[in-house]
């Protein structure tokens, strides 16, 4: 079953991050990346730009215009960072990737992936 794995945390913080300790993060990450896939769980994965890059479509209940906001959803101090989309034979396989997700802070959300057609 594939399940989706939601990286929420604080953005920025590596402002100030040497070349070093930049190459140092990006590893931890690549390492992960390359694990899920060494694994055979791996179906897609990106990471996303800030937040502030965002556009966002609100689209009310009553069926009215849609409109377009700058920036995301909903202010608050955790973004969506990015994804990985995983193939796993059940949840607790799910839930031990997430785990070992490499984010410094925050939340990953697991959650199965619909299906649409069985055949």
């Amino acid at each position: 079953m594939k399940y989706m794995l939601t990286i929420f945390g604080p953005e920025g913080g590596m402002e100030d991050a040497t070349p070093e300790q930049m190459k140092a993060e990006m590893d931890r990450w690549a390492a992960y990346s390359q694990e899920t896939v060494d694994k055979g769980a791996f179906v897609a994965g990106e990471g996303l730009q800030p937040s502030a890059t965002a556009t966002t479509v609100r689209i009310p209940e009553n069926g009215g215009d849609r409109t377009l906001t700058d920036g995301p959803f909903a202010e608050s101090k955790e973004q969506v960072g990015g994804f990985y989309v995983l193939d796993c034979k059940d949840l607790d396989e799910a839930l031990d990737w997430a785990k070992r997700i490499p984010s410094r802070a925050g939340a990953v959300e697991v959650r199965p992936v619909m299906v649409f057609d069985e055949s």
